[in-house]
């Protein structure tokens, strides 16, 4: 029965990574605002870029295992 829990503990936190990875890109790249790039260029621009799909690809993951979790209650 542990390792069901651990298996999920687990899934939530490599979710949980990859989410962390894809919101430091994003951010990182909006240092490209102050070099004066508009905010739509900068939505196109990170659209191209598959590091940013990882922010929204982590926060389902973490919301599958979140959901997927057993609730003994």
């Amino acid at each position: 029965m542990g390792a069901i829990y651990m298996g999920y503990i687990f899934t939530f936190l490599i979710g949980f990574g990859l989410a962390v990875s894809g919101g430091v890109t994003l951010i990182a790249y909006m240092n490209f605002l102050p070099a004066g790039i508009s905010w739509l260029e900068y939505l196109i621009f990170i659209k191209g870029r598959i590091e940013c799909y990882l922010l929204p690809i982590g926060f389902l993951i973490m919301a599958l295992a979140i959901y997927r979790y057993p609730n003994k209650m």
